[in-house]
């Protein structure tokens, strides 16, 4: 299995890595035979500091955005191509669970996993071929408000498909249960 972590705004390439690392033990998959993609965002954030940003949120408009979906589904169609054989799960958090709902849905992959993520404004998931989804959301998030959660659980049943949606007691994390929700999921995909 080729798993990559698309990290959300302000963070780093390697913000996920130990989610990544967690999810991979409760697959009880050897890390010899998994291979673990952290992908960094394009842009520096404005914080600086090495943090990094998919498009910048304090645009009006997100301008940006059109050309950072773009580049991701490049990047994503060179990591499954280079997959083989192997099934690709893309996981996201925040601003990048909002990029991999909007690229990932439709691509061959096993899987989607979207924490704490939003739907951009234009995105309407086809009909045609829908990957998986597992959708986790804090019930008290400040950053992304649970609504987020509701309308993507929307515009994907409007397309559809089924997701598997996790609401927890908490705010803008990936909380333990959340992981071995999204391990559950993930084992009755691949």
């Amino acid at each position: 299995m080729r798993l990559i972590l698309l990290h959300g705004w302000g963070a780093s390439g390697n913000d996920l890595e130990p989610l990544g690392e967690n999810l991979l033990q409760l697959l009880g998959l050897n890390p010899a035979v998994a291979t673990l993609r952290c992908l960094e965002a394009p842009d520096p954030h404005p914080a600086g500091a090495g943090a990094r940003q998919w498009y910048n949120l304090q645009q009006p408009g997100w301008p940006e955005l059109p050309a950072a979906v773009q580049a991701l589904k490049l990047r994503l169609e060179q990591e499954i191509l280079a997959a083989g054989s192997d099934p690709v799960v893309v996981l996201g958090f925040s601003q990048g669970g909002a990029m991999a709902l909007e690229v990932a849905t439709p691509m061959p992959v096993a899987a989607v996993l979207a924490f704490s993520g939003y739907p951009h404004p234009d995105w309407q998931p086809g009909s045609d071929g829908l990957a998986p989804v597992f959708l986790a959301h804090g019930s008290n998030d400040p950053v992304v408000p649970l609504g987020a959660h509701q309308e993507i659980c929307k515009r994907l049943e409007a397309a559809g498909a089924t997701p598997v949606s996790y609401v927890f007691n908490g705010e803008h994390n990936i909380p333990p249960g959340a992981v071995a929700a999204a391990a559950k999921f993930l084992k009755g995909c691949l």
